[in-house]
């Protein structure tokens, strides 16, 4: 008899926990200051007021929502660059690439994505490489879906070399809300496609500077999903770059 017993179930609460955790996206470790500083100031604010207590959980909650990391999986066909950010392609348009990278001022097509406020924030590689360079740049705070902040704005600027030869340049640019930066690759770094290396609070553009002779599959207007979305189709063989 014994040997014919159904498989046990299993704990239905540790089953209700996993599914939870599949579902709920993860939280960058950026965000864990302001959630924990939120649950503080909700028990602290509870203790005057039910009505109080309900707004503090409310916006702690929106603030562990706008720094949401979830899984993605990036697309399998090799040659491809795929989108850093979340968001709302802005601009698609020939550009210099940011000067404090030390490139040719040789326009490349460069392709923007504003994000919202209510999209996801944490920045992602567009193509498995190396990190060749990376510059922090102060100024403004003007609009992101403005034309020229990518000039005007303060910016993270990441140059890479693709597996295949190619550079590609991801320029991350802070908002009219957005106050900070954050780059967590550096010089020499091997990084793999769609891997999460920054995040910008609150509301921000990423600009993908791509290499001569690439072909940009994606139209002004559409929406983009970090790590998953192809933005362009690299050439065969890299162009003289640099």
């Amino acid at each position: 008899m014994s040997g014919n017993r159904p498989e046990s179930t299993g704990n239905p609460l540790a089953h209700a926990v996993k599914l939870a955790r599949e579902t709920v996206p993860p939280m960058h470790p950026a965000g864990r200051p302001f959630v924990f500083g939120g649950l503080a100031a909700t028990l602290v604010l509870r203790r005057f007021s039910k009505r109080l207590g309900v707004v503090g959980a409310l916006t702690t909650a929106a603030t562990a929502a706008f720094f949401r990391e979830p899984k993605r999986v990036p697309p399998a066909q090799s040659g491809l660059a795929v989108a850093s950010a979340d968001g709302l392609v802005s601009l698609i348009e020939e550009a210099v690439p940011p000067p404090e990278l030390g490139l040719s001022a040789e326009p490349r097509m460069r392709v923007s994505v504003f994000l919202s406020v209510f999209d996801v924030h944490v920045q992602r590689i567009p193509a498995s490489g190396v990190i060749e360079r990376v510059a922090y740049r102060p100024g403004k705070f003007l609009s992101a879906d403005l034309d020229k902040a990518s000039e005007d704005n303060e910016r993270n600027s990441v140059l890479m070399r693709t597996e295949d030869g190619h550079e590609l340049v991801v320029v991350q640019i802070a908002g009219l809300v957005a106050r900070r930066i954050l780059c967590e690759i550096r010089e020499g770094d091997k990084v793999g496609v769609g891997s999460t290396y920054g995040i910008i609070r609150f509301g921000s553009r990423v600009d993908l500077y791509l290499p001569p002779g690439s072909k940009v599959l994606v139209s002004k207007g559409q929406r983009t999903i970090g790590g998953e979305t192809p933005i362009a189709e690299l050439p065969s063989a890299p162009h003289s770059e640099g």
